[in-house]
């Protein structure tokens, strides 16, 4: 077998070009430099530091439960029996950014893929793409949470539905990923808490989503989120807060055809804004935000 790429964006004098890889490959454990292990220990340690009193607990068991530590890189040849057992799921090693039809058929059959590869020293605080890090630290726990994993399997086959509409249902159907999976917040009982990736792997945005007065936070709203742009190079101007994870599994429960017919005759709406009909949880302040480059 030959050994797994190092997949990564293009840096180009135009910007960056996103370069995907389709192949599953062995997570090459014994290949991880000392430098790899420390940068996963200093992020790891790092951001749980910072999590507890702002990470849902769900998310701090699931990731005990997986036995995660800062002391090397773990294997998926570890985890998986634990997760196979828990919810089914599994870890399957990628080279680097997915295409998405791709992505959407491995979380349709409850796998979950995992870049092998961890950021440099360097670029330990941001990184434009995914990385072992953020997959395995910051999705992987909740994927032990029965619901949660529901959730991200109904998700997968939504999306390859999606696909087969066209691109605008597409970009419906991102948005919910986005505004979710990767940056969710969730009400409990102990006070509003963070439950998406995106934010539990940013040492950053774990305090700001929570602690800034900028950004806005807004009750869940489906058809409201699927019609949001969202920011790639910044901290998010808006937050979608659900009551528990139930209320997000039945969100896909209806067929979202229906869904993309109303949606497609909407304009989208911008990141920084409120609504009238918005459950405002907390209405931002806007400093610092920019206008452009909304996705």
């Amino acid at each position: 077998m030959n050994s797994p790429r190092r997949v990564q964006h293009q840096q180009t004098d135009r910007g960056t070009i996103p370069v995907y890889a389709t192949g599953v490959v062995e997570q090459p454990w014994d290949t991880y430099t000392k430098t790899d292990h420390q940068v996963w220990g200093q992020l790891f340690a790092r951001q749980r530091e910072v999590l507890p009193g702002r990470a849902c607990q769900e998310f701090l068991d699931s990731q005990n439960a997986l036995q995660m530590t800062a002391e090397a890189i773990p294997k998926f040849s570890d985890l998986n029996p634990i997760l196979k057992a828990t919810t089914g799921w599994e870890l399957v090693g990628v080279e680097g950014l997915l295409p998405e039809f791709t992505f959407f058929e491995h979380l349709a059959n409850r796998r979950f893929p995992v870049t092998w590869w961890i950021r440099a020293p360097e670029h330990i605080d941001y990184i434009s793409e995914p990385d072992l890090f953020h997959d395995l630290f910051g999705h992987v726990p909740l994927l032990m949470n029965p619901i949660f994993a529901d959730y991200m399997e109904a998700y997968g086959r939504g999306a390859m539905k999606a696909h087969g509409i066209n691109e605008q249902a597409l970009l419906n159907l991102t948005r919910l990923y986005w505004y979710t999976v990767e940056f969710g917040l969730i009400q409990t009982a102990a006070g509003l808490r963070i439950y998406g990736s995106g934010i539990v792997s940013s040492k950053g945005e774990s305090i700001y989503c929570l602690e800034s007065d900028a950004p806005n936070r807004i009750g869940f709203d489906l058809e409201r989120i699927m019609s949001t742009q969202y920011r790639i190079d910044t901290f998010q101007q808006s937050y979608f807060v659900i009551n528990d994870f139930e209320q997000l599994f039945e969100a896909t429960r209806p067929d979202f055809a229906p869904i993309y017919d109303r949606l497609a005759d909407r304009s989208s709406i911008p990141a920084r804004e409120t609504l009238e009909s918005d459950r405002v949880l907390h209405r931002g302040t806007r400093e610092g935000f920019s206008t452009d480059a909304d996705t």
